[in-house]
C-alpha cells in the first residue's frame, strides 16, 4: 500500500498570517479551523501548521519555550483539538512543525541549564570554556549573523546558538535530550497529528570536538551575508544525528502511516537531501532550500533536481515557496511577474517525481508583499537584509 505522503500535495498554513479571528492582529487555531473548508476545496491532501507552541516569539514560534504548550495568542490545546478533528473530517492530513534543534532561552531546560555547570541539565545544552582571552571557542557563525557563540555570565560559559542568541541549541549527544523530544514527539502523535515536519533536522547535532569550520575563497566579492562565506562541516549534518533520527523513525512507524519530513539547510542541499532519506532508518522524506532559493526559474534548475534523485533510494518534496523566502512570483521573474509564468512554474513543480508543499497564497499567484521599514518585524531582515526579508511573504493572507 502506498504511503498518503507519497506523492501527496500539502499545504502550509502559516497560522500568525492565516486568518485572525479575534481581531488582535494575529491569526490563530480558530482562524485555522474556519479556514480548513477553503483549504480542502483546493483539492490537497494535507497540511502542515506552522508553529503555535508557547514561546516569547523572538523567532516567531520557532524559539519554543513550552513544546507541549500553545501559545495564548493562537489559541488553547483544545482549539487545536478540533483543528485536527475537522482536518480528519475533511479527509486532510495534518502534520505540525516540530522545533527540535534549539529551544526558546527562556525554556525552563535551558534556565536549569545555565543556573550551574552541574545541574541534572547542565550538559543538556551545548557549552564551552573561550579561549585564554575569553573569545568564542571556534569560528562558527550564526545563520542570523555573527558568531554562533553568546558569554553566559552564569555559568561563566559560551553557548551555542545557530540562528539567534535567544535560541540555544540543544545538546543531542546527551542520550537524555534525545528520549526527552522523543517524548515530545509522543505527545503530539498521541492528540492525532499525522506526521511532523522537522525544522532544520540537520542541525541537531555538531561536531563534539568543535572544529573550526573552513572558509571558503571566492574569485569575486564575498557574499554579503557572513554565514556564506564559510563551509558549515562542522556545525551540523554530523553523522552522529543519525542515531536520533533512528529512533524517532522507529516512533513513527510503529504508529502506522505517520510521515517524518525534513528541512534541510546545508552547503549541498540535493546531496543532503538524499542522505536524509536514504533507508528505513532515516527521514520519510525531506525538502531542501535548492528550488526555494532559486532566482530563476531556468529549466537547469528543475533538471539538476531531477536528476540528483534519478538513482536515490529516498523519496523527495519541493516546494517553491514558504515563510523563510521572498514570495516565488517576484524572486523568480521579477516585481511585476506573469500571471502565465507563475501558472507555468507550478505546473512543472506539480510535475516533479515527490510530494509538492503549497504556501498559502502560492495558489493565488501572491507576489511578495512591501513591507515599510519601520514595520518590519523579522529579526534575521532587521539584521541583514534589504527590503522586506521574510516579512514579505508572511503578510495577511486576502
Amino acid at each position: 500500500m502506498t504511503p498518503w505522503w507519497k506523492g501527496a500535495v500539502i499545504y502550509q498554513i502559516y497560522p500568525r498570517s492565516f486568518l485572525d479571528t479575534d481581531s488582535d492582529g494575529v491569526g490563530d487555531l480558530k482562524g485555522v479551523l474556519k479556514g480548513l473548508d477553503y483549504v480542502a476545496s483546493l483539492g490537497v491532501d494535507g497540511v502542515w501548521l506552522s508553529p503555535f507552541f508557547t514561546s516569547p516569539m523572538k523567532d516567531f514560534g520557532y524559539d519554543v519555550a513550552d513544546y507541549r504548550g500553545v501559545d495564548p495568542v493562537f489559541g488553547t490545546l483544545a482549539d487545536f483539538d478540533a483543528v485536527v478533528a475537522r482536518a480528519h473530517e475533511l479527509d486532510l492530513k495534518l502534520i505540525i512543525d516540530q522545533v527540535y534543534s534549539h529551544t526558546s532561552d527562556q525554556h525552563p531546560w535551558f534556565a536549569e541549564s545555565r543556573a550551574s555547570r552541574d545541574n541534572p541539565k547542565a550538559d543538556w545544552y551545548v557549552w564551552a570554556d573561550g579561549t585564554e582571552d575569553r573569545a568564542p571557542p571556534n569560528n562558527w557563525l550564526s545563520v542570523f549573523g555573527g558568531s554562533s557563540w553568546e558569554w553566559d555570565e552564569a555559568r561563566g560559559q559560551y553557548y551555542l546558538h545557530n540562528f539567534l542568541k535567544e535560541q540555544p541549541d540543544l545538546n543531542f549527544h546527551n542520550p537524555a535530550v534525545r528520549e526527552a523530544i522523543l517524548d515530545v514527539a509522543d505527545f503530539w502523535f498521541d492528540r492525532g497529528v499525522d506526521g511532523f515536519r522537522l525544522d532544520v533536522i540537520n542541525y541537531c547535532t555538531h561536531d563534539a570536538q568543535l572544529r573550526d569550520n573552513p572558509p571558503i575563497i571566492f574569485d569575486g566579492p564575498p557574499p554579503r551575508e557572513e554565514f556564506f562565506r564559510q563551509r558549515h562541516l562542522y556545525n551540523c549534518s554530523q553523522p552522529e544525528n543519525f542515531t536520533f533520527i533512528g529512533a524517532l523513525r522507529a516512533r513513527a512507524d510503529a504508529r502506522g502511516d505517520k510521515l517524518l519530513l525534513g528541512e534541510i539547510f546545508d552547503d549541498e542541499p540535493l546531496a543532503r537531501q538524499i542522505e536524509y532519506t536514504a533507508g528505513a532508518q532515516r527521514l520519510h522524506t525531506a525538502y531542501s532550500f535548492h528550488l526555494l532559493t532559486a532566482e530563476k526559474a531556468a529549466p537547469p534548475l528543475f533538471a539538476e533536481a531531477l536528476g540528483a534523485w534519478e538513482n536515490a533510494e529516498g523519496w523527495p518534496s519541493w516546494s517553491l515557496g514558504n515563510h523563510d523566502v521572498v514570495r516565488f512570483p517576484t524572486r523568480l521573474f521579477g516585481p511585476l511577474p506573469d500571471i502565465r509564468a507563475v501558472k507555468l512554474a507550478l505546473a512543472v513543480l506539480f510535475c516533479l517525481r515527490g510530494s509538492v508543499f503549497l504556501y498559502q497564497g502560492d495558489e493565488l499567484g501572491l507576489p511578495q508583499a512591501a513591507v515599510p521599514p519601520d514595520r518590519i518585524k523579522d529579526p534575521h531582515s532587521k539584521r541583514n537584509l534589504e527590503g522586506a526579508g521574510r516579512d514579505g511573504a508572511r503578510t495577511p493572507l486576502p
